[in-house]
């Protein structure tokens, strides 16, 4: 009998299928880096700083979401076992991964002045020996918050992608390396513990991470809807593994790991062909969780649109999904978008949490998806609408929040406000990538500016890889089709796609560029 002795030890005997991946994990050995916190007036200038003609409001949202998130800065106790200093997910005692993956996609953006990714360092020293981490990590003493084995013990499992957009605008191949092994042995994990036979996985409503979706079915006690996985496929999460294996991928190619890429690319296969044959309905074009009886629970959740992201979404399906979005009986409601389609009997005008609030991280979801299928003008409809409701609760209440409510300028019914937490990816993330239309790619040394507004914008301090800063300006335009008026500036070479309705240019900036 093997006796473990390390610090999972359950009863004294050892529950591992040992992974050799989690040997790679340098974060288990790291000692814990000791920096002193930084304040946020002292760190503003280290911020890209946005302006826009005509929206102080939004200006000001901005600039309240990075005082909340800088008021949350934490170093780690002595008995934590944490590595580096981090945010808190400003919900209880503990930090999130589901949180914390979207804290992290607005926290890129201020790396000068904090290093927002050493939050999910600290989940990383936390890997068990065959790959497992822990949703929740309790803050004062390091401890995981559930056992391996409970159905709501981790998920979703996303943090590649918070990983591979830090690499999009920072080009950090030294941490790509770092951090693959430790990806991989926690997909490993998924794969070995979250699956069913035919290789579709399953979940629950504290492990998807929207909680109280009526997803098992209609009259289902609250708890059980939270906890249990009702034996179903999960349709989310299965697409959220797709899209993760697809990053894993990229992630082998430019790390020399190519030993990994046909297992990952067998499992994109099979989950693409799962979800198209066994959880699309071809009579109401949508994506649903599939029952243990083999029927479709035909709850319209906003989970279906990792679809996109994953891009596992085959022939004509595509526009007929997206087709839901523009329709007002369903999901395009006052504030878009919501997490549970309107025409379900269980979706809450007030929101209801998470059967039908709008929340900050699904909608990132679904504009990257957005993206990534072309679609960017929807994009920019929905991420305006977004940003704009999220602007006018603001100014109300001086606030940004957990979640807003589906038909109303609101808070949704329940939900925390100076929530920062993934309270701040409207204001920062949306406004510069959506409303704005700014997003990096520095691997290919290219900035694209999707340029939709007809104001006078533009952003100073603009992070460009590890070293560089962009700063960039439009001028005002009578109309979205005129070709915008551009003054950019880098201290790195820099290719900057701009795109207007109508037209595409290319220019370069850098050093001795005008």
């Amino acid at each position: 009998m093997d006796i473990h002795q390390g610090p999972w030890t359950t009863l004294n005997y050892s529950t591992y299928k040992h992974n050799d991946l989690v040997d790679e994990n340098t974060f288990l050995t790291m000692s814990r880096r000791r920096e002193e916190l930084p304040d946020f007036e002292r760190s503003r200038d280290l911020l890209p700083e946005p302006w826009w003609d005509g929206h102080a409001s939004a200006i000001d949202c901005y600039w309240r979401a990075w005082q909340l998130a800088f008021a949350n800065l934490r170093e780690p106790t002595p008995e934590s076992g944490f590595v580096a200093n981090y945010i808190d997910t400003a919900f209880n005692d503990c930090i999130f991964m589901w949180d914390t993956c979207f804290i992290l996609m607005f926290g890129r953006y201020g790396s000068r002045a904090f290093d927002f990714m050493g939050t999910l360092d600290n989940f990383y020293a936390k890997q068990h020996p065959d790959g497992f981490i822990c949703r929740e990590i309790g803050q004062p003493l390091g401890d995981d918050r559930f056992l391996r084995f409970d159905p709501t013990s981790t998920g979703p499992p996303i943090m590649a992608w918070t990983e591979w957009e830090h690499f999009l605008n920072f080009g950090d191949a030294g941490r790509l390396a770092k951090v693959f092994p430790v990806l991989m042995a926690y997909h490993r994990w998924m794969r070995d513990y979250r699956t069913w036979p035919d290789g579709g996985y399953w979940a629950s409503g504290w492990a998807c991470g929207m909680d109280n979706q009526p997803r098992l079915g209609r009259g289902v006690r609250h708890d059980v809807d939270l906890f249990y996985h009702g034996h179903m496929v999960w349709a989310d999460t299965c697409m959220q593994q797709a899209f993760v294996a697809k990053l894993l991928v990229e992630m082998a190619k430019r790390t020399g790991r190519q030993e990994f890429v046909g297992e990952l690319e067998a499992e994109i296969e099979l989950l693409s062909r799962l979800v198209n044959e066994k959880l699309w309905d071809e009579s109401t074009a949508f994506y649903y969780d599939l029952r243990s009886d083999g029927a479709l629970n035909g709850v319209k959740s906003i989970g279906a649109y990792w679809a996109l992201l994953a891009g596992v979404v085959d022939g004509d399906k595509q526009d007929r999904l997206v087709a839901h979005l523009d329709d007002e009986k369903r999901f395009k409601r006052p504030h878009r978008v919501p997490t549970l389609s309107a025409d379900d009997q269980s979706y809450c005008v007030d929101g209801g949490y998470w059967r039908g609030s709008v929340w900050p991280p699904t909608n990132y979801m679904l504009l990257r998806g957005l993206t990534e299928i072309g679609r960017d003008s929807m994009a920019y409809e929905i991420g305006r609408n977004h940003l704009d409701m999220v602007v006018k609760v603001f100014e109300e209440t001086g606030s940004v929040f957990e979640n807003y409510a589906p038909e109303t300028a609101a808070p949704g019914s329940p939900s925390r406000g100076d929530f920062v937490g993934w309270g701040g990816v409207p204001p920062i993330c949306v406004l510069l990538e959506y409303v704005f239309g700014i997003r990096a790619d520095v691997p290919h040394g290219k900035l694209v500016w999707d340029v939709r507004l007809t104001e006078a914008h533009g952003v100073k301090r603009y992070p460009f890889g590890l070293d560089g800063t962009v700063e960039l300006a439009c001028e005002a335009r009578e109309r979205a089709d005129e070709k915008p008026r551009i003054a950019a500036s880098a201290n790195v070479p820099v290719k900057i796609q701009v795109r207007w309705d109508g037209g595409v240019e290319e220019i370069d900036a850098g050093p001795g560029r005008n």
